[in-house]
Order: C-alpha cells, then sequence, then structure tokens
C-alpha cells in the first residue's frame, strides 16, 4: 500500500471510485473535481499493486467551495480542515485502507498545525458503515442538518486533532 499525492492523471480513477459509492456522496463531474483538487488542502490516494483503490479530498478553513455542510463548519468554527470525500473501492473496504488514509490525514494536520478535523456522514438515510468508521476515531457530532433536493439529513462531525487515534 501507497498514499500518495492525487495527480490529474488519478482523475479518471478517482471519478469511477466516486460513481461506485454516489449513494453516500454527492455526484462529481471531471470539472467539479478539478476545482476540488486545486482548492484542496489534502487530496491524496491510497495505490495497491500500481492501482488506485482509495482518495481521501479536504478542503481548508477559508476556501470558496459551495458546499453547504462546509458552509456549516465554517459558520461553527475557526479553523478546521473539511473532509469532503474519502472513498474506498468496495472490493477494499473493512481492510484498513481509510483507517490508513485518515491516520495520514491527521499526521498532515498535525504538521500544519490545524486542531480540528471536520466531515459529515448520512444519517436519514442512514450510512452505518461511516457512522462505525468515525466513531471509531472518536469523532462527535456537532450538529446536523438537511441538504440537497432529497432533504437527507446528515451529521456534521468533529474531531480534536490532538485526540486523533484509531481503536
Amino acid at each position: 500500500m501507497q498514499i500518495r499525492d492525487a495527480l490529474p492523471a488519478d482523475f479518471p480513477r478517482i471519478l469511477a471510485l466516486n460513481e461506485e459509492s454516489v449513494q453516500f456522496l454527492s455526484p462529481l463531474s471531471p470539472k467539479r473535481l478539478e476545482l476540488l483538487h486545486d482548492e484542496a488542502a489534502y487530496h491524496r490516494v491510497m495505490e495497491i499493486d500500481g492501482s488506485v483503490v482509495a482518495f481521501l479530498l479536504a478542503l481548508p478553513q477559508g476556501c470558496t467551495y459551495d458546499s453547504p455542510n462546509y458552509h456549516w463548519f465554517a459558520s461553527h468554527f475557526d479553523s478546521f480542515i473539511y473532509v469532503d470525500r474519502i472513498v474506498v473501492a468496495v472490493a477494499h473496504q473493512a481492510r484498513g485502507v481509510g483507517r490508513n488514509l485518515y491516520e495520514d490525514l491527521f499526521s498532515f494536520a498535525k504538521q500544519g498545525n490545524i486542531t480540528l478535523v471536520a466531515c459529515e456522514f448520512d444519517v436519514d438515510p442512514p450510512n452505518e458503515t461511516s457512522r462505525r468508521f468515525h466513531r471509531r476515531f472518536g469523532f462527535t457530532e456537532a450538529g446536523t442538518q438537511r441538504v440537497g433536493l432529497s432533504g437527507k439529513r446528515v451529521s456534521l462531525q468533529t474531531l480534536p486533532i490532538r485526540s486523533a487515534s484509531s481503536t
């Protein structure tokens, strides 16, 4: 397993991974991915045997991202890094890939003196896999909101970086 910065050459695979799990994410077009990549503080992929099997894209506080979830965190916290999406290929889930990407993000945040990691996951309809995954790291709910045309409800989660650890 190798974690490395995402490159434009990875975008087709990133888009395919996003589409594989789109029911838990927002859709991602090539243009939207380019914009997010350019704004990202952290955009890395996990390779196994030369193939990209996962990615994590996180945005810094203070960027121009138009996500209502990002804006919720921006209105409630002065400093954070926002995990817009973490996606692991279905065939590689429950093998530590997501954990390794989050641990790499936590190291990145510590090096940059970022003290809070923010993210969200669906609670209506529920995404139990994501809930359990984030609970293992110690994320806690800072709020909820309804978003999108479907009105899905998300749990807005935070983790002070000094306590970031997996169990």
